[in-house]
């Protein structure tokens, strides 16, 4: 089996075709559907044609984590400015945060934040020479870091876009299904459904169930290795309900198809299969040679080139194939990322060898 590198994962991209703003209609996104034999002649299709693509049967997963609003900001006794991104909360009053800053405080520092609340600094995690940092909110309503990032926080939108958030971000950088707060990035590939496709679907025939993956900053994190091997994974909390894992069972048995809504799905239940563990973290890194287990078709956007998302759509798809399909999206001006445009993959046929450790 031929050997990848980063540069394998690269393309370019022209800068204006990075999506900042969502279509005015969730559905109304392009679809690229790239399930047909010849992957340089793909068809263009509108995400609201998902139903016409599926069979009776089959099944949807998707992702119900909630973005919270995990953008802090505030200033050290210094008066020295930093911003907080509330990657999970712990415990009680403590979160775990990425911080910027010009010169990082001290442990038990007393940040005064925006909105009237202080996060005194109380180490790095997960261990003393951990990435990030364990913060203690304190309000004086007695609020829990839900409810501060709640009244205070901003939305973590991604860096690509340029634009601070707005009340529109608020609505549409959510799923309309969110149900379980603690992502800070949203599932992107369940961006584009609403209320009247998840009706055509089920008017369909199409099943429908739900795992939860708290997305987390490190989805953006570059890979800074050309050996690919070498990249450290972040990590991320998932659980898979009983009620999916039978949901997956049925659809085997009546002979549907599991169709991942978004990567973020993907490793939701590919961990589950490859661990056993039906909640946990997963540091999965899925990469071309990965034997799946439980994905069929996968609803993705389109992602950034180099990245652990690139690799992991070569990996279901083809890597040539899935080459040849960005080709086709730059040439017809699809939007890309997180407000972008969607596409439609299918499993390859091609026997999978090598998995990797969740």
């Amino acid at each position: 089996m031929r050997s990848y590198t980063l540069s394998d994962f690269d393309f370019a991209l022209p800068p204006e075709l990075v999506a900042q703003h969502p279509a005015a209609e969730r559905s109304a996104s392009r679809l690229l559907d790239g399930t047909g034999p010849d992957p340089s002649h793909p068809t263009d299709r509108i995400f609201r044609d998902l139903p016409g693509l599926l069979r009776a049967g089959d099944l949807l997963v998707f992702n119900d984590t909630q973005v919270v609003k995990a953008r802090l900001f505030g200033e050290k006794p210094t008066g020295g400015k930093l911003e907080l991104l509330v990657e999970r909360v712990l415990m009680g009053q403590e979160v775990v945060c990425h911080m910027k800053v010009s010169k990082k405080p001290p442990v038990g520092t007393v940040l005064k934040m925006a909105g009237g609340f202080t996060a005194t600094l109380l180490g790095r995690w997960p261990d003393e020479n951990g990435p990030l940092f364990r913060f203690a909110f304190e309000s004086p309503a007695g609020e829990d870091p839900y409810a501060l990032m709640a009244r205070c926080g901003h939305v973590p939108l991604p860096p690509y876009i340029a634009h601070g958030d707005s009340e529109d971000d608020e609505r549409r950088y959510q799923t309309v299904f969110a149900r379980v707060p603690g992502a800070v990035a949203a599932p992107t590939a369940a961006l584009h459904f609403d209320e009247a496709l998840l009706a055509a679907l089920q008017a369909r025939g199409v099943q429908r169930a739900s795992v939860t993956l708290h997305v987390g900053a490190g989805t953006f994190q570059p890979v800074k290795t050309e050996n690919i091997a070498e990249h450290t994974m972040h990590a991320e909390r998932y659980e898979v309900p009983a009620a999916t894992q039978q949901a997956i069972a049925d659809c085997r048995a009546r002979g549907g198809r599991v169709v991942a809504v978004g990567t973020t799905t993907v490793r939701t239940l590919e961990s589950w299969a490859a661990s056993g563990e039906a909640r946990g973290d997963t540091r999965i890194f899925i990469t071309p040679g990965f034997a799946f287990q439980h994905v069929d078709l996968l609803i993705t956007n389109f992602h950034l080139p180099k990245s652990t998302l690139m690799m992991l759509v070569s990996a279901l798809a083809g890597y040539e194939r899935v080459m040849a399909l960005y080709a086709h999206a730059i040439r017809e001006r699809y939007r890309f990322f997180s407000y972008g445009d969607a596409m439609l993959l299918e499993r390859s046929p091609r026997p999978q060898s090598r998995a990797t450790p969740c």
